[in-house]
């Protein structure tokens, strides 16, 4: 049986100002843009800190990084293998602040599809 996808990345820019929703099992977060791009930002910034210890670490070895980076504050928590994320967004414009996480694996599966859906955009 196959597993089925517990999360969903979209882009659909006819929605206007909130055309990026991310969501994980039971609920779903729109951004603007503005947030998605920095969004992508913090992330490869928290994946560089990652990169920048992994081949020191033994598999087993419990990491804890975090990022602050307005409007992202980002904690990755796990291995060097397998890791979770967890994020607080703060908004700038003081509209509206959320919290998300993103379990194992489902936190590596969507880093890589974000990563993508940012490369794709022109």
């Amino acid at each position: 049986m196959l597993e089925e996808k517990r999360w969903k990345l979209l882009r659909d820019f006819k929605k206007g100002k909130f055309c990026f929703l991310i969501g994980i099992d039971n609920w779903s977060i729109e951004l603007q843009k503005s947030e998605f791009d920095s969004l992508y930002i913090s992330l490869l910034r928290i994946n560089k800190q990652l990169l920048g210890i992994k081949n020191e670490l033994m598999d087993e070895e419990s990491i804890t990084l975090v990022l602050e980076q307005l409007p992202w504050f980002i904690e990755l928590e796990g291995t060097k293998n397998e890791w979770s994320l967890r994020f607080v967004f703060e908004s700038q414009e003081q509209t509206r602040s959320f919290e998300m996480y993103w379990p194992i694996p489902i936190a590596q599966n969507l880093f890589y599809e974000i990563k993508k859906m940012w490369e794709s955009m022109d």
